[in-house]
């Protein structure tokens, strides 16, 4: 499945919910669906600002992934595991947007990843920005993570819809 097929999916199911289905919390620390989908918005779009760094960036940067990071890369997904994020805000996505809201986000990452999509293939390997957990990335890995980290939490979403009271 592509990208455009995954997050289309996405929305597909998004029109499904509720309101109240989406902003539904099953118990303390775990997210509702509306926070999955603001997470996985909000990250498409900053891993995306990273694609255009790579893209204006005139240095090289000699240094490479973690060992996380090759091991991501090479298996072309995230380890099917949950991921505890650290607490702090930007760990913490909205649980008050509108099901419009988060399609409009949605459609924001489709047509970003368009814009990127054109161009990440000219832009040179080494021109790298550093992600936290897997070390150095170009512009290339930075847009073939937004597909991973959906694929990631599919199966997120799949356990938060099995937990939501109708």
């Amino acid at each position: 499945m592509n990208y455009t097929e995954l997050i289309e999916s996405y929305k597909s199911d998004l029109q499904c919910y509720s309101l109240d289905q989406l902003r539904y919390v099953s118990e303390k620390g775990v997210w509702s669906l509306g926070q999955m989908y603001d997470h996985l918005k909000l990250t498409a779009l900053d891993y995306l600002d990273k694609v255009v760094k790579c893209a204006s960036s005139n240095e090289e940067q000699p240094q490479g992934k973690t060992a996380a990071g090759d091991q991501l890369f090479n298996i072309g997904a995230f380890p099917p595991i949950k991921i505890k994020l650290p607490d702090g805000p930007e760990n913490n996505p909205s649980n008050s947007e509108s099901k419009e809201d988060l399609l409009g986000g949605l459609d924001l990452v489709l047509k970003r990843m368009s814009e990127c999509e054109e161009k990440v293939n000219t832009i040179n390997k080494n021109y790298k920005v550093r992600h936290d957990g897997f070390g150095f990335l170009s512009a290339r890995e930075w847009f073939d993570l937004v597909g991973m980290h959906f694929r990631h939490h599919l199966h997120q979403k799949v356990e938060l819809e099995q937990k939501l009271v109708s």
